[in-house]
């Protein structure tokens, strides 16, 4: 493996002592019960070499990550089709911003802000008989791992105290960008949400998009090469809200952050790595993890750019 491992643990030991300035995101209440002091990283090839160090084996909830992967299901249901219900532009607003929904007729402007994903979601369960057993298959099926599960426990949480994204639902449904009923999209989002993974079982989900040729162990293609460059690139443009950029100019990776202080990094034709610290920035993604992902593409010098 390309020095990783020394990297890695240089990197890890020196984060470890930095002063994590971030805060959990308390305002999912069984999410700020989280031990704050967690960290862990772990990193696959697409030569199936790995190495993890930290908490990187501790399963947690992955929140908007899964945004990648109900996008893909998506994709693959209704092709290019999926793009007349939800843009590819940068929104440079919070991620549950409601702002920019009224001027853009309910078309939200991609599918990792909370609106994106809603309407994702309700595509899905148009598509899907039965859409979080249907979801949860497609998860374990392309990462050949049938120990993934949601949390009930955090689905719950997010639906009681969701009122931003019951209010972004509502707003698209208006709109006529909602087909289904509102209550039963936003059961589904929340659940997808919930989906619990460690760094290792992220950076092993995620390789269909670094590996040009991945088949799962049924032999089959999860996306095109097309499609894989398509979401990768909404990735690099789209995937840490509004400090998108600021992840492009400091990583030079595609990325997706989720709430739950998790970050998985792509890079095309090498590995997936996945970083967790559950303390955020002010943006809402992880301290430790943006400053890991920083140090670790300068010191490889294996950015995409």
């Amino acid at each position: 493996m390309k020095n990783y491992k020394k990297i890695i643990e240089d990197i890890y030991n020196n984060i470890k002592q930095v002063n994590d300035i971030g805060k959990v995101a308390n305002y999912i209440p069984e999410l700020a019960n989280i031990d704050d002091n967690h960290f862990g990283i772990h990193v696959t090839t697409i030569n199936g070499e790995e190495f993890g160090i930290g908490d990187s084996n501790k399963k947690f909830s992955i929140q908007s990550v899964s945004k990648i992967l109900t996008l893909t299901l998506a994709y693959k249901k209704i092709g290019e089709k999926i793009w007349d219900r939800v843009d590819v532009e940068p929104s440079g607003n919070p991620f549950n911003s409601l702002l920019q929904l009224e001027a853009d007729l309910g078309k939200p402007r991609n599918p990792f802000i909370n609106a994106g994903a809603i309407v994702v979601c309700d595509v899905l369960i148009s598509q899907l008989k039965n859409p979080k057993e249907d979801f949860l298959s497609f998860c374990r099926n392309i990462s050949n791992n049938t120990a993934l599960n949601y949390s009930d426990k955090v689905a719950l949480s997010e639906k009681k105290s969701g009122f931003r994204n019951i209010a972004l639902c509502n707003f698209i449904k208006s709109f006529g960008n909602i087909k289904n009923d509102v209550e039963e999209v936003l059961d589904f989002y929340f659940y997808t949400c919930s989906l619990e993974m460690s760094c290792k079982e992220l950076s092993e989900i995620f390789l269909y998009l670094a590996d040009d040729t991945y088949k799962n162990d049924k032999e089959e293609n999860i996306l095109t090469t097309s499609e894989a460059k398509r979401i990768n690139a909404i990735m690099l443009t789209c995937g840490f809200y509004d400090e998108s950029g600021e992840f492009a100019f400091r990583v030079g990776l595609p990325g997706k952050s989720g709430v739950g202080g998790g970050i998985i990094a792509i890079h095309p034709d090498e590995f997936c790595i996945a970083v967790w610290s559950p303390k955020l920035n002010e943006k809402g993604n992880s301290y430790k993890g943006m400053l890991f992902l920083e140090k670790f593409t300068t010191n490889t010098e294996n950015s995409i750019f």
